[in-house]
């Protein structure tokens, strides 16, 4: 079917298996009634039912709620909470302030961007070890080639969060998944050669979502409000200050070596 008739197929309507809502009378949440199945739902079960298309062990939603409140740091200097604070400073609106946040949190090197490479390598490096193959070999390539995300991180190579949340999976009884072990696995690899490749968040919460059996794309946006709880502290207490002071910076403070300053003669035009 090519480009015309296919788009003319779906002309007219939504074609849905996820759900939709009839104002007045009630709401399809993947196959099942919003109002009256699912109306004390947890909101991490639901907000996974619906991306996944089925509900989680509890013990499963449980870990997914300590891998977003242990990363949730309202700290106005992170990049993505900068942005919050920013837009609360400039009296924008919150929601236009947090989805902007939101959407730094995709940040390649060490957002959501990092994370979603560390996912895919990890499964990479589960499959191999499954099937016996050199595991030190393809990571050792994979790191001299490019870099293997999930493993390094700015300031201090050691991340805080790992202890507290693999414990947590531990007492879930979900710490012995095989992306798991791929990700400690690696990070042994890693060290000899490489002492600051210590393992970080990224392939942490990578792996114990892997081992739910959820894909690249699930993954995704599972790690959407990662950040978020994080960031609404910071809009609002930047939002309570005077407006422009959350982070001013004087032109006094811009260090400037580019060309130097010109003078412009003004040009005649002719009548």
């Amino acid at each position: 079917m090519n480009g015309p008739e296919l788009l003319q197929r779906h002309a007219g309507k939504l074609t849905t298996r996820v759900g939709a809502c009839w104002p007045g009378s009630h709401a399809i949440f993947r196959g099942r009634d919003l109002h009256r199945e699912l109306s004390d739902a947890d909101w991490v079960d639901l907000y996974v039912l619906g991306i996944v298309g089925r509900r989680l062990d509890p013990a499963e939603v449980r870990l997914l709620h300590a891998i977003w409140v242990n990363t949730s740091y309202p700290d106005g200097r992170l990049w993505n909470n900068r942005v919050a604070a920013l837009a609360g400073s400039t009296r924008s609106s919150a929601n236009l302030g947090i989805v902007a946040g939101l959407a730094l949190s995709e940040a390649q090197v060490y957002g959501g961007g990092a994370g979603i490479r560390a996912f895919a390598f990890l499964q990479q490096a589960a499959a191999a070890m499954e099937a016996g193959d050199d595991l030190e070999a393809l990571v050792l390539a994979e790191a001299r080639a490019r870099r293997i995300y999930g493993y390094g991180r700015p300031i201090n190579s050691t991340d805080e969060r790992i202890p507290v949340v693999r414990a947590i999976a531990g007492r879930l009884g979900l710490d012995q998944g095989p992306h798991l072990r791929a990700a400690y696995a690696i990070e042994r690899i890693l060290l000899p050669h490489w002492p600051q490749l210590r393992m970080n968040y990224a392939a942490l919460h990578a792996a114990l979502i892997a081992d739910m059996g959820l894909t690249v794309r699930d993954y995704q946006l599972l790690r959407v409000p990662t950040f978020l709880a994080g960031m609404a502290p910071c809009q609002a207490e930047a939002a309570a200050r005077p407006a422009g002071t959350t982070f001013p910076t004087p032109c006094s403070g811009v260090a400037y070596h580019g060309v130097a300053e010109r003078t412009w003669q003004r040009r005649r035009t002719p009548d």
